[in-house]
């Protein structure tokens, strides 16, 4: 059942309806639209950017210790709905319901770890160049932020960008993805019920475009927080320039995985095909690139293709399915793009393939094999569960082959040889870098991407120090 009263949040109050246009929610699993999402117009993103700047005026003065105690309970009430919470977001996106559960509880994990974290934002202390002078530098909340979340984790990114902001002491006008509203309606309801104050958070859901360009030109709006695709990123960051306005991207990847022959075949295709149809292969830093050295390579493709094979694909609801729906007819029709362009290449389906049941965007968990070096899937973010897996013999050659996309968010190797696990780490040209494991996003961790994969600091201190400014202070006793 989903029951989700869907609105926007604006200056303290929930709108809806009122002659606004609506677009379906579409349970990814079954096609059914589940409610219609009232959509903003041009005077609801005025109110929020205005709102956004009386929140602002009232959230920096709080202090660091107040914030936490606000956020804390905000944290608490979603550990308490975190069975509701979980419900919906499997229903909006399609993902196991244990899945959906565990993203919870990493929102509980992110804002906790945030708003103890704001207390730490310290600044310097100069030795004095003369008598009687005090110099330091002191870290301040930058201002009213404009978030963009996408759908494929929404209520964690959400939680992410709001978590980060509200800590630093920034108001936040949060344009969570329209496809999954309802779970990020919860989430915001959750700090609102913790005495959040009116205007501190505002949340549209609209027109992309109207929505961003209306935020990204106000001069109310001081920061951009985006994480998406790296077409949306690039216009996005093209709007915040011409204000000269910071921005944080994190955007698109095409992860390699390099396995070496010194490895325990078996364990490392069953941890690789587990990383990689996770969400249906949805996830920004998920796997999507396989080397594989030729001495092992046709045993771990046995194995990955015998796991690929045992995935329970199904409804997100239902027990024991490890893998739901793609979350979007879009997904599906690209997933399906991606592989008639492979196999029209010459490409082998050692696994899946196909489109799966006769309702919902269900694709079967696929495994290619003797790929031509142009076939899209090996340059085009997959975002998918279509795993391509490829030989190599030559160190300096798989690198090269690794580092040879526009992409640089996340690359993964394993290999039990200290010196080459050195190598790969120094060589990888990426953000996230994992050596002998999947590691997921974490609070008290930055991720960040180079190339076309981003700009700047999610998690960690770095990400919260992304929404201050720092502060030169020059103080004489007299004159």
């Amino acid at each position: 059942m989903y029951d989700v009263e869907l609105g926007l949040y604006i200056d303290g109050q929930w709108r809806a309806g009122e002659g606004r246009r609506t677009l379906p929610v579409v349970n990814p699993a079954t096609e059914e639209v589940l409610a219609h999402l009232p959509l903003a117009n041009e005077q609801d993103i005025a109110d929020a950017l205005a709102s956004s700047q009386e929140g602002f005026d009232i959230w920096r003065t709080v202090s660091a210790w107040d914030r936490q105690v606000v956020m804390n309970r905000a944290a608490d009430l979603i550990q308490v709905r975190r069975e509701n919470l979980a419900h919906v977001l499997t229903l909006e996106n399609g993902k196991p319901l244990a899945d959906a559960r565990g993203e919870i509880d990493r929102v509980v994990e992110t804002i906790k770890w945030c708003a103890e974290e704001g207390k730490r934002a310290y600044g310097r202390l100069l030795p004095p160049r003369q008598p009687e002078l005090v110099q330091t530098t002191v870290k301040r909340p930058i201002g009213p932020v404009a978030a963009f979340a996408p759908w494929n984790f929404p209520a964690v990114l959400v939680a992410r960008k709001v978590a980060a902001a509200l800590a630093a002491g920034c108001s936040v006008v949060v344009k969570p993805a329209e496809e999954t509203p309802g779970v990020c309606v919860g989430v915001i309801r959750a700090f609102i019920d913790a005495g959040l104050p009116k205007g501190v958070i505002n949340m549209l859901f609209g027109e992309p475009s109207q929505v961003s360009d209306r935020l990204i030109a106000s001069p109310i709006t001081r920061k951009v927080s985006f994480t998406g695709s790296v077409s949306v990123g690039r216009l996005l960051s093209t709007l915040a320039a011409k204000q000269l306005k910071p921005v944080t991207m994190e955007l698109g990847g095409h992860s390699p995985v390099v396995v070496f022959d010194d490895v325990d075949v078996q364990a490392v295709a069953r941890a690789c095909a587990g990383f990689k149809f996770r969400n249906a292969g949805q996830v920004c830093v998920s796997a999507s690139r396989f080397f594989v050295h030729e001495r092992v390579y046709e045993e771990f493709t046995r194995h990955f293709v015998e796991f690929a094979n045992a995935v329970k694909v199904g409804n997100g609801l239902e027990a024991g399915i490890s893998m739901g729906p793609l979350a979007n007819a879009r997904r599906l029709e690209s997933t399906m793009d991606l592989v008639a362009d492979a196999k029209a290449r010459g490409a082998t389906v050692a696994a899946g393939g196909s489109r799966m049941f006769d309702r919902g965007y269900f694709f079967q968990p696929t495994v290619l094999t003797d790929l031509d070096a142009q076939s899209r899937i090996l340059h085009e973010e997959p975002f998918c569960p279509v795993a391509p897996i490829m030989p190599f013999n030559d160190f300096d050659e798989v690198m090269q082959r690794a580092n040879g996309v526009d992409f640089g968010l996340a690359a993964y190797a394993f290999t039990h040889s200290i010196k080459r696990a050195a190598a790969v780490s120094e060589g990888f040209d990426a953000g996230w870098i994992g050596i002998n494991c999947f590691t997921p996003a974490l609070a008290d961790a930055p991720i960040s991407g180079t190339k076309q994969s981003g700009i700047g600091h999610e998690g960690g201190p770095e990400g919260l120090d992304a929404y201050l400014q720092t502060r030169f202070v020059s103080q004489a006793s007299s004159i």
